[in-house]
């Protein structure tokens, strides 16, 4: 069996996971309990960035939902006009030819 990038990472985790619980467990209760408070802070001011990110994410979608229903409506607008004079550009020599053959069924 081949050692994958997988199988090195986990063991490589599993090395720090261990030597960090025998730091932790050869400290003294103050340190340990000082250890545990500053990463419950670190943890909270984490979860805080987290929430604030999430806000403003949000914020930031509402802004390109709206921005991109303002280029939408620009764009199809100069579509329509597009598509208009073309229509009329089409419509011209039918309605000439129309009028014509009118003029013909009534003689």
């Amino acid at each position: 069996m081949s050692i994958t990038p997988k199988h090195l990472a986990t063991f490589l985790l599993g090395a720090a996971a261990g030597a960090a619980i025998i730091k932790y467990k050869s400290m003294s209760p103050e340190e340990q309990e000082a250890l545990v408070s500053d990463l419950k802070t670190k943890a909270n001011t984490i979860k805080d960035e987290a929430e604030v990110a999430v806000d403003k994410l949000a914020v930031y979608f509402e802004d390109l939902k709206t921005q991109g229903m303002e280029a939408l409506k620009t764009q199809m607008g100069e579509a329509e006009s597009i598509i208009n004079d073309i229509m009329q550009k089409v419509e011209k020599p039918n309605s000439a030819s129309a009028s014509g053959a009118d003029s013909s069924e009534k003689a």
